[in-house]
């Protein structure tokens, strides 16, 4: 558990267990989301880079000719190893962006249910008026906005 989420005040151990899994949950998304834009900015730099390199090499020497470009094409052994690649990036991109919003729709429900449950979560009067200190602290510190349940 997290040092800062240890030493909350005003909450028990079982809030202090659920905010600790949102975290848990938001890091994961950010990771994924990280990753995900990573992959994105791969496959447009690879494929910008390979479509270059047709223009450059096939295109522009052969373009009086299809026959000659399509032989150009297929005489260089490096055109199928860049589909190969280029269009596995692109799958894996749609497999990241499937678990981006996967983890996202996690991290938002259980968010929803602390928002949900804070009646029950601080049931003392003197918990319930410095809540906002335990909001405080998970926005500022994990960047996990419990005021509202809209993203």
């Amino acid at each position: 558990m997290d040092e800062t989420i240890r030493n909350l005040k005003w909450t028990d151990d079982a809030t202090k267990q659920m905010l600790q899994n949102v975290v848990k949950r938001k890091r994961k998304f950010d990771k994924y989301k990280k990753l995900h834009l990573i992959i994105i900015w791969l496959t447009i730099f690879l494929s910008f880079l390979y479509i270059m390199f047709i223009y450059k090499n096939i295109l522009s020497p052969y373009s009086y000719s299809f026959a000659e470009m399509f032989s150009a094409y297929v005489r260089l052994p490096m055109n199928e190893w860049m589909i190969v690649i280029l269009f596995g990036l692109f799958g894996y991109m749609n497999v990241l962006k499937k678990k981006v919003d996967k983890y996202e729709k996690e991290f938002h429900l259980l968010r929803c249910e602390i928002i949900d449950k804070a009646p029950d979560l601080w049931r003392e009067d003197e918990d319930w008026k410095n809540r906002h200190h335990v909001f405080q602290i998970m926005k500022a510190k994990y960047d996990i906005n419990l005021y509202h349940e809209n993203k």
